[in-house]
């Protein structure tokens, strides 16, 4: 009754192992590797996942991703609750989740990945994944990404951890948007958070630089999470109910 349709070949087989330092509980996460050449257009209806228009028009490659990612979310969800769903894309290009639910999708270069809880347990979650960057692209954005503050702390660390830096910076401000923005339902930047610190064990510290609600003002801390694998950063921003 609960099975889900066979995976199209472009898919693997979706995987459960969280790959981050710390598990979160009453969350379920599930991934895929994807092969864009591998993609049919024919893969949509044999999965029973609906493509919106925008992604009819686009290429192989993101439509590959975009059901790489549905497929993810959707067993997800089964897993979670029961819940058979799959979340389609909002006008701000978010994903509609269903109302008592909160998630993530991410993918990029082969890789795609979904996180949901429920709402009476995570009030938001955001995940990123990234390629790690070159160390010259990285010096090219870190003025676009990073802060006045973690330019400087940048600065003065070892000059070969620059890229990491860059790169766990943007990835973990894009989580934090994903994990805020349907709480605040209010846009902000790279300009308006600023990492705090990090370890090399994957814990990372956020701060916002801007209000954007009475919980969520200036100041506020929170805490984040990231790991890198075969050559891609991950990170996740959970924000529990109590919080």
């Amino acid at each position: 009754m609960n099975r889900l349709p066979t995976l199209p070949a472009c898919c693997t087989p979706l995987r459960a192992d969280w790959p981050l330092p710390l598990a979160l509980p009453n969350s379920v996460w599930r991934s895929t590797d994807f092969t864009p050449a591998q993609f049919n257009t024919t893969d949509f209806a044999s999965s029973a996942i609906e493509a919106p228009a925008s992604i009819q028009r686009s290429v192989a490659k993101r439509q590959a991703e975009f059901i790489a990612g549905r497929l993810c979310a959707r067993a997800a969800l089964l897993q979670l609750d029961g819940t058979r769903a799959t979340p389609s894309i909002g006008e701000d290009r978010a994903p509609i989740w269903p109302a008592h639910i909160s998630g993530s999708i991410t993918h990029s270069k082969g890789r795609a990945a979904a996180l949901v809880g429920l709402k009476r347990d995570w009030q938001g979650l955001g995940m990123d994944l990234e390629n790690l960057l070159s160390a010259e692209r990285a010096q090219r954005l870190a003025k676009e990404i990073l802060t006045p503050d973690e330019l400087q702390r940048m600065a003065d660390g070892p000059a070969e951890q620059i890229a990491h830096i860059v790169t766990l910076t943007f990835s973990v401000k894009e989580s934090l948007f994903k994990a805020l923005y349907p709480i605040v339902q209010r846009r902000f930047y790279f300009e308006h958070a600023e990492v705090v610190s990090w370890t090399v064990e994957g814990h990372v510290r956020l701060r916002l630089l801007t209000d954007l609600s009475a919980d969520w003002h200036h100041g506020r801390e929170l805490d984040a999470q990231f790991g890198v694998f075969e050559g891609q950063l991950l990170s996740v921003v959970g924000i529990r109910a109590q919080d």
